[in-house]
């Protein structure tokens, strides 16, 4: 069984992935860090010298090989599910929730943390807002087609579990 959080970077997928994990008993993996130690090398690095595509190409290859795990929370990148047909194989292969952050709260979540996102390092907060936006225009098609969607505002990362719980339990996966 593997659950899989998809939605954009800031959405809280690896905050939430953590702790789901630790409830289910399940391992947690969050892709990211799996392509670093799979390749080992930073993100950043591969970005550097292959440029996104060849990020991408290590992200599915990497994908695949997870997807093939059994009693795991997946944390995936936010791009991971635009890419080759990603969401299809997440959809197929595991239980996924798009964590839905709005634009305000997203950016917000954002400015703190720019050194550490290789795609929003160099935007001041005025582009990032406008960068994000756009993101998540191409980008909120294909999260949808997560099987659930979890709204996030203000909830508690406990609330948030809960809710995520609830459609476990519906999916006969959770008692």
């Amino acid at each position: 069984m593997i659950i899989s959080l998809v939605g954009y970077m800031g959405s809280g997928k690896s905050t939430t992935g953590k702790d789901l994990a630790k409830a289910l008993g399940f391992e947690f993996i969050d892709l990211d860090d799996f392509i670093e130690q799979k390749y080992q090398t930073k993100i950043s690095e591969i970005f550097e010298k292959e440029g996104e595509l060849g990020f991408r190409k290590k992200e599915r290859e990497a994908l695949k090989e997870v997807l093939t795990s059994t009693n795991i929370v997946l944390s995936l990148g936010g791009g991971t599910p635009v890419y080759f047909d990603n969401m299809n194989d997440i959809a197929n292969n595991s239980i996924s929730f798009f964590m839905r952050v709005q634009l305000p709260q997203l950016v917000k979540r954002l400015e703190n943390k720019k050194e550490t996102r290789p795609l929003i390092a160099h935007l001041s907060n005025e582009e990032m807002m406008e960068f994000i936006a756009k993101h998540l225009f191409e980008r909120n098609q294909y999260y949808e087609k997560a099987k659930y969607t979890i709204s996030i505002s203000n909830q508690s990362t406990l609330e948030i579990l809960d809710e995520i719980m609830k459609h476990l339990k519906k999916e006969k996966i959770w008692n």
